[in-house]
């Protein structure tokens, strides 16, 4: 099969290459999937230079996140040939790819296999940071930063279904729009002076907000925002660097700062969190986040990582993988 393998970093993502490889081994307790669409993510950048917080042996395949269909599994197995699934695994970006069970669930009803291929990271961190760690209630405003992202178009969807006030953040008008498309109700672009001032505008009596929910590292700045006992969720560092937080402000406003690692739910309470999150797709309250640009093939994997690097996309960029020689599906 083809795939994208590294046998060493590189400096950029078009310096990736195809090569041809083995396929996965059929064994008594992994499922074999036919890769037909895989997304790409901000860590894939970082895994490929090595500058990751988890690296695989050389040699490795390249992302994470995918969808596609069964080829084979174990006897009397919960998956069988022609399941629609999605999923996550080391070697996303690759024709075919072995996982354990635990790691794929069914593609909801109506999705396509773009979309899909980008549910399994996204959907569960926007869900779980604002209902476990934020306690997110109706009624309550949250300001999403980053707005446009893959993280940041799901936290909107997610705090619109909770009833909140979603004030959104990007850089560009163009990725306001399309916050705002996804449910935002007031667009805020952070690269403004008075950014802070325009999002105390937008709250009730310029009480601040209640909730941030930060994938960028702009926890510092959004201090100043913030209502009395208010809550910030710390998701990532997109922006490059780890923050230093000028503690006094914490103390005066009474908030609170909490961390959210995904990892962590990952390995505890995985099926509790898809329950939930399943439910909202069934409710028609969280839909796909595929960016309008689909790469076709792994050929363009170097592109659509690029696309991420330089910010020119939103929602998820996908590649994809397989388009010919398809199984039947069950749909």
């Amino acid at each position: 099969m083809k795939a994208i393998q590294l046998n060493e970093y590189v400096k950029t993502p078009f310096d990736l290459k195809i090569s041809d490889i083995p396929d996965p081994v059929q064994g008594d307790d992994n499922v074999i999937v036919q890769i037909k669409a895989a997304s790409a993510n901000f860590y894939d950048l970082l895994q490929i230079k090595g500058k990751y917080q988890t690296q695989p042996q050389f040699p490795w395949i390249a992302g994470g996140e995918f969808a596609g269909v069964v080829l084979s599994a174990p006897v009397n197995h919960k998956y069988k040939k022609g399941d629609r699934v999605f999923g996550y695994g080391q070697g996303a970006f690759a024709e075919k790819i072995s996982v354990l069970e635990h790691v794929i669930f069914p593609i909801p009803q109506g999705w396509s296999f773009e979309d899909a291929s980008g549910l399994f990271l996204t959907a569960p961190t926007g869900y779980t940071a604002l209902v476990d760690r934020a306690r997110l209630k109706k009624g309550e405003t949250c300001l999403v930063h980053a707005a446009a992202g893959g993280v940041g178009l799901v936290a909107v969807q997610v705090a619109k279904a909770l009833g909140a006030t979603v004030i959104a953040t990007a850089s560009t008008e163009k990725k306001l729009q399309v916050a705002k498309r996804f449910g935002a109700d007031h667009l805020v672009n952070y690269t403004e002076k008075d950014w802070t001032e325009q999002v105390r505008r937008c709250t009730p009596n310029n009480k601040g907000v209640d909730v941030v929910y930060d994938p960028v590292g702009l926890v510092d700045k959004s201090l100043k925002c913030i209502a009395w006992k208010g809550r910030i969720v710390v998701i990532g560092f997109a922006a490059g660097n780890i923050e230093k937080v000028a503690l006094n402000r914490v103390l005066l406003k009474n908030c609170s700062l909490v961390g959210f690692y995904w990892g962590g739910y990952h390995l505890y309470e995985l099926e509790t969190v898809w329950d939930d999150i399943l439910k909202l797709i069934a409710a028609k309250k969280l839909c796909g986040i595929a960016f309008e640009k689909v790469y076709k093939s792994l050929e363009n994997v170097p592109a659509a990582l690029n696309a991420i690097a330089t910010r020119e996309s939103w929602g998820k960029v996908v590649i994809r993988v397989n388009e010919q020689n398809d199984i039947p599906s069950k749909l």
